[in-house]
């Protein structure tokens, strides 16, 4: 899914940098230099082949994040949120959704995790003007995601022990099976 953007593709970090694994610091200031970072967030995630991109996948200690992904009714939904605080369903309007979840920040392997089916999320967009987005579907999820990275927090956090030991074990199995096939070719 690449789409076009201004921006510069940037590192994706990976599960086991320290930066993914705190909250982060708020958005103060709403700027060009914001403007240019979310920029390159998008272009980050478009190379990746993502639908949502927090500003610690790529090494920035701010709370925002990026995402372009379809809601429950398949419509394409693509914005902005900085400083999100999100709101989920309780009580009898909560119903979960079990679907596979995975992170560019750790490659390869998804992994079956219920989260809400439902999700609102606040905060501000580029210019600092207040935001909601209401999402269902992959949106949902992806809200939810994205703001538990702001909070230090991967998917594979929420998993049981052994699932996330499986989850880690794959991502390494697929990165030296890549790097192995990048010997290969590099001798050919």
């Amino acid at each position: 899914m690449q789409a076009m953007t201004s921006g510069q593709a940037r590192p994706i970090t990976v599960v086991g940098e320290p930066i993914l694994h705190r909250a982060l610091r708020p958005v103060e200031t709403y700027d060009a230099d914001l403007a240019a970072l979310v920029d390159d967030m998008f272009a980050s995630m478009y190379e990746a082949d993502g639908v949502g991109l927090a500003a610690n996948q790529i090494a920035v200690d701010l709370r925002v994040f990026v995402y372009d992904c379809p809601d429950g009714d398949e419509v394409n939904q693509k914005g902005v949120i900085c400083n999100p605080t999100l709101v989920l369903p309780e009580g009898p309007h909560r119903h979960l959704d079990d679907g596979d979840e995975g992170c560019l920040s750790v490659p390869g392997p998804h992994a079956p995790l219920a989260r809400p089916d439902r999700a609102t999320c606040h905060g501000f967009d580029v210019n600092g003007d207040p935001v909601t987005v209401e999402g269902t579907g992959l949106l949902a999820r992806c809200l939810q995601h994205e703001t538990d990275h702001l909070n230090g927090k991967l998917y594979i956090d929420r998993l049981s022990g052994r699932a996330r030991k499986k989850v880690l074990r794959e991502m390494e199995e697929m990165r030296a099976q890549a790097l192995a096939e990048a010997d290969t070719e590099q001798a050919l």
